[in-house]
């Protein structure tokens, strides 16, 4: 009965990514989002704005700091649980 359940979620997810990749706009088409003016706006102002000596560094560190310190938290969590794990 388990192997019918996992089964079951496995297919609904695999569905579900399939329909999401369906979703995708074509590749090389203007209108996708790579080509918008917020990409525009960060690559024209993200040095003058932050301070940053590079685009990268003010994208990552200023603009997506909160996005960032989630991330790396997460990833610490992670790291946490593995050692409590393996210490036992």
């Amino acid at each position: 009965m388990r192997y019918l359940i996992c089964i079951g979620i496995t297919l609904i997810i695999i569905i579900a990514l399939l329909i999401g990749a369906n979703e995708l706009p074509p590749f090389g088409n203007p209108e996708n989002p790579e080509h918008n003016e917020l990409s525009r706006g960060y690559i024209e102002n993200a040095m003058s704005d932050t301070g940053a000596k590079n685009i990268v560094s003010a994208i990552i560190l200023d603009y997506r700091a909160l996005d960032t310190f989630i991330e790396a938290t997460v990833l610490f969590t992670g790291v946490i649980v593995v050692m409590t794990v393996l210490k036992k």
